[in-house]
């Protein structure tokens, strides 16, 4: 007798609504590219070291957004080809229109589920993630699904960001705009970009999926914004909490909450300079199949 997944009407609910924010805002992300792709830099660096890519690899990119860092994997496997999938119909179309941007013929952006991938068993000779886990309906459920493509004996790469104090450029804005707008705080397993910050819970998703072997990086750097104006800009622009939160206010409410988070990011200004450097921390996590 089948058996059916009592969570798979909320999953699929989850799922939407997720499409909906990356379609939403993925204008945002495509004006603030150069900037993210650079900034984080080391964290694809880290992910594709990790993964063990080698010339000839097939590799898939799990929630490519606007095609990082599975535009960069593509140059490492060479005549190797890299697929990068993710549920916004929109950022696929911003990845693809990179890469023929670029020149660079070995990467395919797709728009896929990725807790149900249309790929056979053992498809792809690594598997990356780059801050896409923590947004999955069911974030074991995805990571089994990630594993279920790899080829045995290679290796799967995750991305989450650490702990919130150690990531102040979301926590400056995040925090003003909670406090001031008296946001309830959302429940802990819920979709977001501190869901895997705890120790532990990247390599536990690995485990639970089969996997062994499992190595921990913590990447850390600072994220710079040339004034606090500009940071705003960023926030407003890509992070999907606090820009939407800004829409279901007033106007003169709206300008409080930015006067408060200009306010507080200025307090991170080096003396005598508009710039603004905030620490960022994110761990990758891998395991072999």
């Amino acid at each position: 007798m089948a058996t059916t997944d009592p969570n798979a009407a909320a999953n699929e609910q989850i799922r939407d609504q997720q499409r909906d924010v990356w379609n939403t805002f993925s204008a945002g992300w495509k004006k603030q590219d150069d900037f993210v792709v650079e900034w984080l830099r080391p964290v694809g660096t880290t992910l594709i070291e990790q993964a063990a890519l080698r010339d000839g690899d097939v590799a898939l990119d799990a929630a490519t957004g606007t095609g990082e860092p599975g535009l960069s994997a593509a140059a490492r496997v060479g005549s190797g080809k890299v697929v990068g999938v993710d549920i916004s119909e929109q950022m696929v179309v911003i990845a693809a229109e990179k890469a023929r941007q670029k020149g660079i013929s070995n990467y395919e952006a797709r728009v896929t589920d990725e807790s149900a991938l249309p790929f056979a068993d053992a498809s792809f000779d690594a598997v990356l993630c780059r801050f896409g886990v923590m947004f999955f309906p069911d974030p074991p459920r995805g990571v089994r699904e990630l594993a279920r493509v790899l080829k045995p004996g290679r290796r799967l790469a995750l991305a989450a960001w650490a702990e919130p104090q150690k990531n102040a450029w979301a926590t400056t804005a995040s925090r003003v705009v909670n406090e001031l707008l008296a946001l309830p705080a959302p429940p802990p397993d819920a979709p977001g970009i501190f869901r895997h910050a705890a120790p532990g819970l990247l390599s536990s998703l690995l485990d639970q999926a089969g996997l062994h072997d499992a190595e921990v990086t913590e990447v850390t750097g600072e994220a710079t914004f040339e004034s606090p104006e500009a940071y705003w800009v960023f926030i407003t622009d890509v992070v999907a909490p606090v820009a939407t939160a800004l829409k279901n206010i007033d106007a003169p409410q709206r300008e409080a909450v930015k006067q408060a988070v200009l306010a507080a990011a200025a307090a991170s200004a080096s003396p005598g300079s508009t710039e603004i450097r905030l620490p960022w921390s994110a761990l990758v996590a891998s395991a072999t199949k």
